[in-house]
Parts: structure tokens; C-alpha cells; sequence
């Protein structure tokens, strides 16, 4: 199938101001990257706590914001989930310290502790400083430990269900009234005074909480550069057996050329760079070798072919004869990922962005970067046996 019928465009007339666009945007990235606002790395990378939390009615973000620093909460990053102005992702990369670190606490426990704290009113605080449990965040365990005393027999059994229901999409998490639990079986009037007397509803509770350490985020950067870096030399090697030297150098050029510009447009939109996003990148690194490695066989056949068509002329015709299949592929890519990143919801949408910017850049340098540094190539060095295998 042809998307474009006997294209014959000139592809490398434009090459200098090809060379020259990339080579602005990655010097903008990397300065923006090592002295203006740097990469704001995920908590899978910078350490830190991200809590989700959800109130018993709609609180404006501001709210949520100036109850955190007024704690003491310094720069915290929050995060409205749906419409609905109740359900919140915080994260917070506060600091501890020596004294609270020589606690039996983690620091995770101390700062999700500090950040809920923060969202209660002032009896729910007076309520927790006396220990009386919080029925919306106790876990099931405890409950069944505040149970035992009264119903020793069904503790377990009572604890599970008013547990499981909390978590059910009816409540999502928080518990309104204590009148909700007169639905549900085995659950009489008398167990709900007992926890009325023993317990305490809050006003807000935690659904999920996730906590990196700075040791483990450094190692997770660590480890994923390792691992673009790891895959570069890969396909350098494979692309240095399948086709010459010089093809494995203006493949590697390229995918190093994507990936400096993908961190820089991240660096810039202030993005965060998270381990979806580094799938993504190297999700792209073999998109887009696929790409070029498509025009290299047609680049390898034509010097068979067209042995009398200067070099330039060739690359041309090469690009040209792949530019349908180009256009086929990475336009159907390009909508499918375009839906994810419009349709798909907040936890995908740096992945879905990652690979829309990927596709376009690979695209981009499959045609131009890639070519003319072959193209160069054969100028500066002149091999004697050809470009072709």
C-alpha cells in the first residue's frame, strides 16, 4: 500500500537545517536541564512519599495546599484525581529529623502521618492525641483487636466486612456516617454503638501510600540509565554486523539524539521523569531504530542498484521509496498513543507523551539525522569498499 504515489521530495537539501534545529534544541535542553529547573525526577527516582487521600466532601486544591505548609510541609506537589474535588494525590519529599529519625517510626510513617495530620480538624487531632482510633484509616487487624473485647468469636469476621466495605466502590475508601453500616449483614445496631463509643470517623482517609528512599531512587536512576545506555551499545553491535561500522554509528547518533531531546522537552514542560517514562524512552530507542534499520536495507540495496546515482541522489531515492510505509506506521501509532495520552487518565499521560514526542522525533531523525550522518560520512572518510555489505 502507498500512501503517497512516486513521492520524490529532497530529503537532504535540507539536511544542514535539519543538523542545525537538532542541534538548538538539545543544547536549549541540556542547559535548561543543568542550570535552569533540572528534571523533576518521580519518587521512583528522587526518594520521597506520595499519599492518596479522599475527603468526606469536595475541598478546593488551595485548601488542601495551605493546610500542608502551615504543618510545615515545605513544596509539596498535589494532585486532583477526577472531578468529583475530593480525591487528592500528594507528594511530598519532606525531610526529617535526627530526633524523629531515632524514632521507631519509618520516615515514610512519619511524614504520611504528618501529611493527614495536617488535613483533620481540630477535634479529629484531639481525638487521635487520646488514641481512639480513626475507623477510616484503621487497617483490619486493629479494628479486629478494638472488636475482640466485646465480640471475641466474631472480631475477625465483623473487622472484614465493615473493612471491605469501606474499600467498596459505594464509599471509595471513606466511610460517611456511622448509619452506613447498618446495610450490611451480621452488622446490628449494637456493634455500631460499640464503635461509635471506641472509634472516631475522620474527615479525611489515606487510599494508598507509596514511599522511595533516596538510596533506592538513586539506584533506580542509576540502574535506568545503565539501561538505555546498555541497549544503545546493543543495537550499536547489531547494526555493526547486519549492515557497516557506519550505519551502527549514525544509528547510535540518532537514538542518542531522540533520547537528548525527549529529556530536554521533559526538563522543559516540567514533566515527571518516572520508570513509565524511561519504558517509554526505550520504547522509542527500538521504535525508532526499526525505522531507520528499514531505510538502511533499502539504502544497502540501492547502491547495488543505482551504482552510477551520486550518493546524495541515492538517499534520497531511499527515503523516498520507504516514505509511505513510514508514513502508514507512524501515523497509526501516532493516533492510538494520541488517545492514550487524551483519553487515557493521569497515570498514563507521561507515558502517552513520551511516546507521542518519540514517534515525532524518530521519525524526524530517521529521515534526516541518519542519512546525513551517513552521507558525512562517506565525505570525510571515503571508505573503499562502498556503503554496502
Amino acid at each position: 500500500m502507498r500512501f503517497i504515489k512516486n513521492p520524490n521530495f529532497d530529503f537532504m537539501k535540507y539536511k544542514f537545517i535539519a543538523l542545525g534545529l537538532s542541534g538548538i534544541i538539545i543544547v536549549i535542553g541540556l542547559i535548561n536541564i543543568t542550570a535552569g529547573k533540572g528534571i523533576n525526577y518521580g519518587i521512583d527516582f528522587a526518594g520521597g512519599t506520595l499519599i492518596r487521600v479522599i475527603f468526606k466532601n469536595q475541598v478546593p486544591i488551595g485548601e488542601v495546599r495551605n493546610a500542608l505548609q502551615k504543618a510545615g510541609i515545605e513544596g509539596p506537589i498535589i494532585q486532583q484525581m477526577g472531578n468529583t474535588g475530593r480525591e487528592f494525590i500528594i507528594r511530598t519529599l519532606q525531610d526529617v529529623s535526627e530526633e524523629e529519625n531515632k524514632q521507631n517510626l519509618e520516615t515514610h510513617e512519619i511524614v504520611g502521618k504528618m501529611v493527614v495530620d495536617s488535613l483533620r480538624s481540630e477535634e479529629e487531632l484531639k481525638a487521635a492525641e487520646q488514641d481512639i482510633p480513626d475507623l477510616n484509616n484503621v487497617n483490619l487487624e486493629h479494628l479486629a483487636e478494638i472488636l475482640e473485647p466485646e465480640y471475641p468469636e466474631r472480631a475477625s469476621e465483623i473487622a472484614e466486612t465493615i473493612i471491605n466495605y469501606r474499600k467498596s466502590s459505594e464509599l471509595k475508601g471513606i466511610i460517611q456516617d456511622y448509619s452506613q453500616l447498618e446495610e450490611l449483614e451480621g452488622i446490628d445496631s449494637e456493634v455500631i454503638d460499640y464503635l461509635k463509643d471506641k472509634t472516631f470517623l475522620s474527615n479525611v482517609a489515606v487510599l494508598s501510600r507509596e514511599t522511595v528512599g533516596p538510596q533506592i531512587g538513586h539506584d533506580l536512576r542509576r540502574k535506568a540509565t545503565q539501561a538505555t545506555i546498555w541497549a544503545l551499545i546493543g543495537m550499536l553491535i547489531y547494526i555493526g554486523i547486519r549492515f557497516k561500522y557506519a550505519y551502527g554509528v549514525a544509528a547510535i547518533l540518532t537514538l542518542t539524539h531522540d533520547v537528548l531531546i525527549t529529556a530536554g522537552i521533559f526538563s522543559l514542560t516540567n514533566r515527571e521523569l518516572n520508570l513509565p517514562v524511561i519504558a517509554a524512552i526505550l520504547t522509542i530507542v527500538g521504535y525508532s531504530l526499526n525505522d531507520t534499520i528499514v531505510i538502511f536495507d533499502r539504502i544497502r540495496d540501492n547502491i547495488k542498484l543505482m551504482r552510477k546515482t551520486d550518493f546524495g541522489s541515492l538517499l534520497n531515492a531511499s527515503i523516498n521509496q520507504t516514505l509511505s510505509r513510514t508514513i502508514i506506521t507512524s501515523g497509526t501509532t501516532f493516533l492510538t498513543v494520541a488517545a492514550l495520552f487524551l483519553f487515557g487518565g493521569q497515570v498514563i499521560n507521561d507515558f502517552a507523551f513520551t511516546m507521542m514526542i518519540g514517534i515525532i522525533i524518530g521519525t524526524y531523525s530517521s529521515v534526516y539525522l541518519s542519512c546525513s550522518i551517513i552521507y558525512f560520512w562517506k565525505i570525510i572518510f571515503k571508505p573503499k569498499k562502498g556503503m554496502g555489505k
